[in-house]
């Protein structure tokens, strides 16, 4: 497994090891000594299986006071991956990294506790599996508007198939910081 850090603290690529022949191939996507070795080293109490169609977006999505790391991966197809640090006081508060996660390139991404997290369909469909760190509490749930203007993420699709719920989040600079991740939690 190959690790590397991307330009958020705490938000991890994660390129495992595949072993491919001409049956097929195997890969391990969740070892939990090998990750926590290699810092990564959450107790994940939650999984989900995502499926969606071409130009589908989901996200800017985070729970509030039961913030969630992920570790994020795609099982089938592709999408661009998003997460934006909304943890107070960080010093990339505000800032964004995205990546291409794809079933065939099995990458996967790690992102701690105070991000929002969302991604955009790139093939007919996606299969997206991750794992979270804190049970989904929807009552906790918060949401910054994909397209907000401040933050300027440069998504792959022009006119994307969003839900109700993210076409009508708030602008990050618009929510009060007691609406943000409470997470004195460093990666």
């Amino acid at each position: 497994m190959n690790l590397r850090p991307a330009p958020l603290d705490g938000v991890w690529v994660v390129e495992p090891e595949v072993f491919q022949d001409d049956r097929g191939f195997f890969v391990e996507i969740f070892h939990r000594e090998r990750y926590a070795r290699s810092g990564i080293n959450r107790i994940f109490v939650q999984d989900n299986v995502s499926f969606s169609v071409r130009n589908t977006l989901r996200g800017l999505h985070y729970q509030r006071t039961q913030a969630q790391a992920k570790l994020v991966g795609v099982i089938t197809g592709e999408i661009y991956d998003v997460c934006v640090d909304i943890r107070p006081g960080s010093p990339t508060f505000g800032q964004w990294f995205g990546i291409h996660l794809s079933g065939q390139n099995k990458h996967q991404i790690f992102i701690p506790e105070g991000f929002a997290h969302g991604f955009c369909v790139l093939s007919d469909s996606a299969h997206v599996l991750y794992k979270c760190s804190a049970l989904y509490a929807p009552g906790d749930e918060g949401g910054i508007l994909w397209s907000d203007p401040g933050l300027g993420i440069n998504w792959p699709v022009k006119n994307p198939i969003l839900s109700e719920k993210d076409r009508t989040y708030p602008c990050l600079s618009d929510l009060p910081p007691d609406k943000l991740p409470q997470t004195g939690r460093k990666s």
